[in-house]
């Protein structure tokens, strides 16, 4: 059903791909918006080793949400910030496609527990947390991405 890649010498390990969905911080998440037109948008994420899902959160509201309540299918792109070689200019960066299907959690236990472990991601700064969690946890989503497939490769830009 997935395609393969065509330079499959450029495919990247399976633990690599998984790697990069737990170092990067962000990516951009397509779904299939208004009027079959793709509709992509940076997010940052947080993928749980233990289910091998990827969690985001949203609000209540807007393209994203209505999209995904239309079709649940999606594709989350990650990429890293690349590597030079020496005496090289261009950059050797990997990326990981996950394509697969999205579910809207509305559980408060779960939207606490996920998003704070996302904002772990980017601050240990626990009063901040906290103060985030009371400010808006009622106000937040929190989105499943159960993979269907995962793939990554090494590319060398040119």
């Amino acid at each position: 059903m997935f395609r393969e890649l065509t330079r499959k010498h450029k495919q990247l390990p399976q633990d690599e791909c998984i790697c990069l969905l737990e170092q990067e911080k962000r990516g951009v998440l397509s779904v299939l918006g208004d009027g079959g037109y793709p509709y992509g948008m940076p997010m940052n994420h947080w993928y749980n080793a233990a289910d091998g899902c990827i969690y985001f959160h949203c609000g209540h509201g807007g393209h994203r949400l209505d999209a995904l309540q239309q079709h649940d299918k999606v594709s989350f792109c990650v990429y890293d910030q690349g590597t030079q070689q020496e005496g090289d200019w261009a950059l050797l960066v990997k990326s990981v496609i996950v394509f697969g299907r999205m579910q809207v959690i509305y559980d408060m236990e779960q939207i606490i527990d996920i998003t704070t472990r996302l904002c772990h991601k980017f601050t240990d700064d626990e009063a901040y947390i906290a103060s985030e969690i009371e400010n808006f946890a009622a106000e937040t989503l929190l989105l499943k991405l159960t993979p269907e497939h995962i793939c990554g490769k090494l590319v060398k830009e040119s």
